[in-house]
């Protein structure tokens, strides 16, 4: 069985000049399907067509970062909700909060994750969610619209086992990256993935950021991409006990279930 890999920033201009490369490799290395990230206006429209053109390899979500609230619009809006009614448009974000870097005004960030819950309850579409530093609000947020959605992924899950619990009180599923191989901000990470239900735990590489820092050796450009998801479904697999085979099965169902693929 092939891996999922949830959470793939394919539109990145680092991909542009070996693209069928990248998704050989992935291949290769047992990664057969892949989501494609929206988080922007543009991003969202360029990763509906790469999943267009893919021959039912890839899929794609639409939505738009926290860092990029402050240019969302209503005519941001009208598009969201027109590109996410295509059938290869799987979920809606990315989309949340993050309190870390600021880039938008978080009271601009508020108004437009709630914008874009709403439009996963009208359409019905799971949420692909982002919260860096900003756990009180973005929980306070989401549990006014969770049992209104059918699905929800905390992605790039990095924070502490309380928040972790209160996403699983919510019946989140989480998302691992290969953060989980960084020994200076991840090792936490190592216990709190014994915690997650098989059927809530989904592995993604957010290529190209990311790069496990366990890989030997070291690409040159230390650039991510999702040949290393096997990487990190055996980092994780070691972490909960469990073989490669039954991790890989089970992510890959939960995937499977989550975006109805």
């Amino acid at each position: 069985m092939d891996l999922i890999d949830i959470g793939a920033n394919l539109t990145h201009e680092s991909f542009r000049q070996d693209f069928d490369d990248v998704l050989d490799r992935a291949s290769a290395h047992g990664v057969g399907r892949m989501v494609v990230t929206g988080a922007s206006r543009e991003g969202s429209v360029h990763a509906l067509e790469i999943a267009r053109a893919s021959g039912g390899r890839l899929f794609s979500t639409a939505g738009v970062h926290p860092h990029h609230a402050i240019e969302y619009d209503d005519a941001t809006d009208a598009l969201l909700r027109e590109i996410a009614v295509q059938p290869e448009v799987r979920a809606i974000g990315e989309t949340g909060l993050d309190y870390n870097r600021n880039y938008s005004p978080r009271d601009v960030q508020r108004e437009v994750f709630e914008r874009q819950l709403r439009i996963a309850v009208d359409l019905g579409k799971p949420l692909f969610l982002h919260q860096r530093d900003a756990h009180h609000d973005f929980l306070a947020i989401l549990k006014h619209y969770r049992d209104r959605v059918p699905a929800a992924v905390v992605h790039c899950f990095t924070d502490t086992g309380e928040a972790l619990r209160d996403y699983l009180d919510l019946d989140c599923h989480i998302g691992i990256t290969g953060w989980i191989c960084d020994e200076r901000r991840g090792a936490h990470l190592r216990e709190l993935v014994k915690l997650i239900p098989a059927d809530r735990l989904l592995l993604e590489t957010d290529a190209p950021y990311l790069l496990p820092r366990t890989i030997r050796p070291m690409p040159k450009d230390r650039r991510n991409e999702p040949m290393y998801l096997a990487h990190i479904r055996d980092e994780v697999a070691r972490d909960r006990g469990e073989s490669r085979e039954a991790l890989t099965e089970s992510s890959t169902r939960a995937a499977e279930a989550f975006f109805g693929l």
